[in-house]
């Protein structure tokens, strides 16, 4: 499979904010975001941002913890759920199976941190954001599969 790929300065808080906004409001069940980059990047507050986004669009509002001890937390959206994983904590990639992750990546909305303790249990649909420090802000490349269009900040 071909991809496509955008990369992004995003240089304060509001402009990563925009980008997990412009996501929300694209992603579907069936296409997971791996949400990568080292510690205090930025995925838990872009995953934060686009459940918050989601939930508002349904006059719902939740606080979103770091799910970094319970592995995973799910919110209920009308038409969907959202899974928001953080796998860091996981100690082999068969551990998805227990977790339901499997199942969820295909029928959810998936953002999954961490996504390299999947191993070869990565699914081929993804759309894969990696975040890199770059100087006071960040730098970040978003991968889609070919044709998913681009993001406008």
């Amino acid at each position: 499979m071909t991809h496509d790929h955008q990369e992004f300065s995003l240089e304060s808080t509001d402009q990563t904010i925009a980008l997990a906004h412009a996501l929300a409001d694209r992603l579907a069940p069936g296409m997971p975001l791996l949400l990568s980059g080292p510690v205090g990047a930025g995925k838990s507050l872009i995953a934060r941002t686009i459940i918050q986004h989601r939930l508002a669009l349904e006059n719902k509002f939740e606080d979103v913890p770091s799910p970094t001890f319970t592995l995973v937390q799910v919110y209920d959206l009308a038409d969907t759920e959202i899974w928001h994983c953080d796998l860091y904590r996981l100690g082999d990639p068969n551990e998805v199976f227990e977790l339901g992750l499997d199942e969820a990546m295909e029928n959810a909305v998936c953002l999954i941190e961490w996504p390299d303790r999947l191993g070869d249990l990565k699914p081929k649909t993804t759309l894969e954001l990696t975040l890199q420090y770059d100087g006071e802000g960040r730098a970040a490349m978003l991968e889609t599969p070919k044709g998913w269009g681009a993001i406008d900040l």
